[in-house]
């Protein structure tokens, strides 16, 4: 059951269930809260598990016409504070992971572990702005045929007709999101900062989950970022893209579940 807040005159919508230790889950793009729903009832027999529809998604109104990482990581602080969250670990999905970055670099005592969940911390390349600028013109026009375009292509190739059931599931729950919160979140994330000062500083511990087969974060990039922290994990997923977890969810599951453990011991 999920509950609302209102910040800014904006509704938020988040869930808020189990008891003890704090464990934050943030969605990606395109994606909700309900991407969390099985993690969710596996992870709150161990913890108070939080997980928020990001502004623009899900059930969560827009806020602006562009949703930077920062003004997404206010919202997120705004929803813990008024939870009186005082410390938990934060996984965050993709476009969640960048908002977990901000979060952290603006919020570090909050933090006592993070996951970036198929994410990394550099900002967009030239050629990606650039690529992403070509999406917005069509999404504008054609968002039903983008969001039913661009999901499938976040599976493993091998996983297209295993997990067709999801992938038809995800682009029926995706055609549900505006055309507005979609752009907002795609204008925020082409202006997003570089975290690699940050992960080279930090002692907070990360956790890395990475696909073999990711077109959107290659495993070699994450992999020389995962030398940075003073305190690095890494789970590193062989038949898997960037649905790490629907691709192969016990070992994301159980990998996230046990670190977790360990950032509150």
């Amino acid at each position: 059951m999920t509950k609302t807040i209102k910040y800014k005159n904006k509704q938020i919508n988040y869930s808020d269930s189990g008891q003890g230790n704090v464990l934050v889950l943030l969605h990606g793009f395109l994606e909700s809260l309900e991407m969390w729903k099985i993690f969710s009832a596996e992870l709150t027999k161990y913890f108070r598990v939080i997980s928020i529809d990001l502004p623009g998604f899900g059930k969560s109104d827009c806020f602006e016409n562009v949703h930077s990482m920062e003004l997404m990581a206010e919202v997120v602080k705004f929803v813990l504070d008024s939870l009186q969250i005082k410390k938990c670990v934060m996984a965050g999905h993709s476009m969640g992971g960048y908002i977990t970055l901000a979060f952290v670099d603006k919020f570090p005592e909050m933090l006592k572990g993070i996951c970036l969940f198929h994410s990394h911390a550099l900002s967009d390349t030239p050629e990606v702005k650039i690529n992403r600028e070509r999406s917005i013109e069509i999404i504008k026009s054609q968002r039903e045929n983008f969001i039913n375009r661009f999901i499938p292509d976040l599976f493993a190739p091998s996983n297209l007709k295993l997990f067709k059931h999801e992938i038809e599931e995800l682009q029926e729950k995706a055609g549900k999101t505006s055309a507005k919160g979609i752009i907002a979140a795609m204008q925020g994330m082409k202006i997003r900062e570089d975290k690699l000062e940050f992960l080279s500083i930090t002692d907070i511990p990360v956790l890395f989950i990475a696909g073999k087969q990711d077109p959107r974060v290659p495993i070699d990039k994450v992999m020389a970022q995962a030398i940075l922290p003073k305190h690095s994990e890494m789970l590193i997923l062989s038949d898997v893209a960037h649905m790490g977890h629907i691709e192969d969810k016990e070992a994301t599951l159980k990998t996230l579940k046990y670190f977790v453990m360990k950032c509150f011991e």
